[in-house]
């Protein structure tokens, strides 16, 4: 099993340390992080928690899936990897079409 947590339902006030905090009575955290939106520091309202075993990972899930925090009840679960996303097609955004070119 994976130790790595994804933590859906996140109240915006919710930070890295709070994460932290919540978790660790079910064994090590190796890492806590609240995803965040680049340009507006804003939190993205979920996040992921690494705990040192599965069987801590486990712990945490069955103890805190649903479990109201700030006011949201939370969503735990084994994080899946990110699917990869089919590169960009290159391509001329925007533009003006053709009306320029019609107006003489």
């Amino acid at each position: 099993m994976s130790n790595k947590l994804y933590i859906g339902n996140l109240s915006y006030s919710v930070r890295d340390d709070d994460l932290l905090q919540q978790f660790a009575p079910f064994g090590q955290v190796q890492s806590a992080k609240v995803m965040m939106e680049r340009d507006t520091g804003r939190s993205k309202g979920f996040g992921f928690v690494e705990m040192s075993s599965g069987s801590e990972a486990e712990a945490a899930i069955q103890a805190m899936h649903g479990k109201n925090m700030g006011g949201r009840d939370l969503t735990v679960n084994i994080a899946r990897p990110m699917e990869a996303r089919p590169p960009r097609s290159g391509g001329f955004g925007g533009g003006y079409g053709d009306s320029r070119r019609n107006s003489y």
